[in-house]
């Protein structure tokens, strides 16, 4: 499950479900640490894998137990504190491309990744201290399009797979259905979907994953300054696809993948 309490701005905007978890404008940093941790304990309850974009460097040390795996998204793929940070997580990362589009700072990330680093950090007791890491090496690319449009097509993905093997790393890749794959329409992210999973069940085996912006609702809503206005289930944030689509679309997935030899 997608699971994402970190948003990333562009310029001003809501900061995500840990730094405003009442979508007021408090900021109860606190309170939303503790309920996001709350909620992904509900979920692996349920036997129910998450997975996260880690944005601030401290909050890996309250939740990354609980999260099976993590995302730097196209805006941090570049920082090399979010590089020293993804190589001390205990979790397979994924590194976006750059928001023009350019997978190299992404194959440079995956490379930064693999090597052990030592950076300020906090440690269990909350202070400040030197955090030493061994490196992880389960590191992979996202495409997830750029300023130039689309790149999930089998031609973009088989040349960011070279570009990977020239750099020594493994030629694994997710496709993010969203953001530029989608042409910013999340009407469009089932276009990007079907087309990926048509070429995993052509042979490529080196597509791992796709990731998709999904709720309960379609669409998205405005925050304004009432929340109690907002419609239940419908995104705050990006536009997303509703869940009846999105169980049909993972249901496609599932017939279709089901039908490939085991590998």
């Amino acid at each position: 499950m997608r699971v994402y309490f970190e948003k990333p701005r562009t310029v001003l905007g809501w900061k995500g479900f840990i730094n405003d978890p009442n979508l007021d404008g408090s900021f109860d940093v606190s309170d939303g640490l503790y309920r996001a941790r709350k909620l992904l304990l509900q979920l692996a309850e349920r036997g129910l894998l998450a997975g996260t974009e880690f944005l601030d460097p401290i909050v890996p040390q309250y939740i990354a137990d609980l999260v099976s795996w993590a995302a730097i998204g196209a805006r941090t793929t570049e920082s090399q504190m979010h590089r020293e940070m993804a190589s001390g997580l205990s979790m397979p990362v994924g590194f976006k491309n750059g928001t023009d589009g350019n997978s190299q700072i992404a194959v440079d990330a995956m490379s930064t990744a693999r090597a052990p680093h030592a950076f300020l950090g906090i440690d269990v007791e909350g202070r400040t201290c030197v955090v030493q890491t061994t490196g992880n090496a389960y590191g992979h690319l996202i495409l997830r399009g750029g300023v130039g449009g689309t790149n999930y097509a089998s031609e973009t993905v088989a040349a960011v797979q070279q570009q990977l093997i020239g750099a020594g790393l493994p030629p694994r890749l997710m496709v993010d259905c969203s953001h530029a794959n989608s042409e910013k329409d999340h009407r469009r992210q089932a276009i990007a979907f079907r087309d990926v999973v048509g070429q995993r069940v052509g042979g490529d085996g080196n597509l791992v994953g796709l990731m998709v912006e999904s709720n309960l609702f379609d669409g998205r809503q405005d925050l304004g300054d009432d929340p109690s206005k907002l419609r239940y289930g419908v995104s705050v944030t990006d536009a997303c696809i509703s869940w009846d689509e999105t169980d049909a679309l993972l249901t496609e997935a599932h017939e279709a993948l089901s039908l490939q030899p085991v590998s």
